[in-house]
């Protein structure tokens, strides 16, 4: 099925058009305001690029994610959906246009690095919310087709997002106004995003019993047995739980990937000292990287009617080894964008299905959480793999040795989950009363 066809199969729930239309200017939103913070840290002229610092500027960005992140969870169970969105990006709105004010009269500052932390961690919140919210809004047997284009055309959008960002720092006079420009933009994104949240019932999006009257702090105090509950549900439920944890080595190994793709555009396939050039590269090689996300968005509903999810992810492993393998072979441009398109179709497809399983077999009253896990789980793994980088990468980012330990790792992890799956019949455990009813 084409992706035109399979779009118009689940929007014909109005739910759906006007969660999705949120999703994707949102998403174009992150693009732009991405964008920028990928100049400042990893390609701003003044810089060298080395294997440390790289790995130090993703730590930055992502650890407090990691410990924030399981906050959001237990709120996505309690708040109601709908009004997270609106309201996280109307925050996102003031934060950005506060950061193009200081950028164009201060410059780059403490005060601006927390500030693009905090609107960063609300953007994982905000995927979070989403997902979360996608079966309130799309029938059980549709979920599948969702998840095969609800994320990728999200990340597409992010691209486009992204894109304007790029062309608009071409275009725009250097200095601190050309910073200032992009980040207004992406205000302006967000600001229709939340604008577009108003068109969704307010409790549309679930969950089933939102309770917006507890303290805060009643909330903060709660969170860690609130977590831990999550947790032991889905490590006793079996399916979701084999698919976060299968999804988080995948992002590791993934997180080390995509450093070495970074470093190799700037100081391999391009001169060191042209971070413009570098930039360019890096983008050229993220766009044929997501040519790898549209065969995913084209494979897997195709694969899904001859084989499980569980199954699929398993072959998008062996996917992503065999990018690896190729990788290791030599760093010419050719090999590298053939890698590049396998491992986009490796991540991307095995992303479907987990988010597919893990929607699935989930109940709804811990589904929030779930994806909380999951963003704490994505965060904590590319700062992981952020410090391994920084030890085993050399600066040009291509290493033989590297990329064939993660190819013989990928195979590892997809014998090892197949063999999970098959132990527990690729079916979830009961856990909750109501589960063991419908099991029954």
């Amino acid at each position: 099925m084409s992706v035109l066809s399979d779009l118009r199969t689940v929007a014909v729930n109005s739910g759906f058009r006007r969660l999705f239309a949120v999703r994707l200017v949102s998403q174009c939103g992150d693009g732009a305001f991405q964008i920028g913070l990928a100049t400042l840290f990893f390609f701003n002229p003044q810089n060298m690029a080395t294997a440390e610092s790289v790995a130090a500027a993703f730590a930055v960005l992502l650890l407090p994610f990691t410990v924030v992140g399981p906050f959001a969870g237990p709120l996505l169970d309690r708040w109601r959906r709908r009004q997270v969105l609106l309201f996280g990006n109307a925050i996102r709105v003031v934060f950005a246009v506060v950061l193009a004010a200081l950028m164009m009269t201060v410059g780059v500052s403490v005060g601006v690095y927390v500030l693009a932390l905090v609107t960063l961690g609300i953007n994982r919140f905000l995927l979070a919310a989403l997902s979360a919210a996608l079966p309130k809004v799309v029938a059980r047997d549709h979920l599948l087709l969702a998840n095969s284009i609800t994320p990728t055309l999200g990340a597409v959008s992010a691209a486009v997002g992204a894109g304007i960002g790029f062309v608009i720092g071409l275009l725009a006079p250097a200095g601190t106004l050309k910073s200032g420009v992009v980040l207004v933009v992406s205000g302006a994104l967000f600001a229709g995003a939340s604008a577009l949240a108003l068109r969704l019932g307010r409790d549309q999006l679930g969950p089933r019993e939102p309770d917006a009257k507890v303290e805060l702090w009643a909330e903060v105090r709660a969170t860690a047995a609130d977590m831990v509950d999550g947790a032991r549900y889905l490590y006793a439920r079996h399916t979701p739980g084999m698919g976060l944890t299968v999804m988080a080595l995948h992002r590791f190994l993934y997180g080390m990937n995509f450093l070495a793709l970074l470093l190799i555009s700037r100081n391999l396939l391009a001169d060191p000292l042209d971070a413009a050039a570098g930039l360019a590269m890096f983008g050229t090689l993220t766009a044929v990287s997501f040519a790898g996300n549209g065969l995913a968005i084209v494979l897997t509903p195709i694969a899904h009617e001859s084989m499980r999810p569980s199954s699929w992810v398993a072959v998008c492993l062996g996917i992503a080894a065999a990018s690896q393998a190729i990788l290791a072979t030599t760093p010419q441009l050719w090999v590298i964008v053939v890698a590049a398109v396998l491992m986009g179709l490796g991540v991307q497809g095995a992303k479907i299905a987990v988010d597919t399983i893990v929607q699935r077999d989930t109940d709804d009253t811990y589904r929030g959480r779930a994806f909380s896990l999951y963003d704490v789980l994505y965060n904590a793994a590319f700062v992981g793999a952020a410090a391994l980088a920084a030890a085993a990468l050399p600066d040009t980012g291509w290493s033989r040795g590297v990329f064939v330990v993660l190819t013989a790792v990928y195979v590892v992890i997809a014998v090892a989950y197949r063999i999970g799956t098959v132990r527990v019949h690729d079916r979830p455990t009961p856990v909750l009363a109501h589960e063991r009813l419908e099991r029954s």
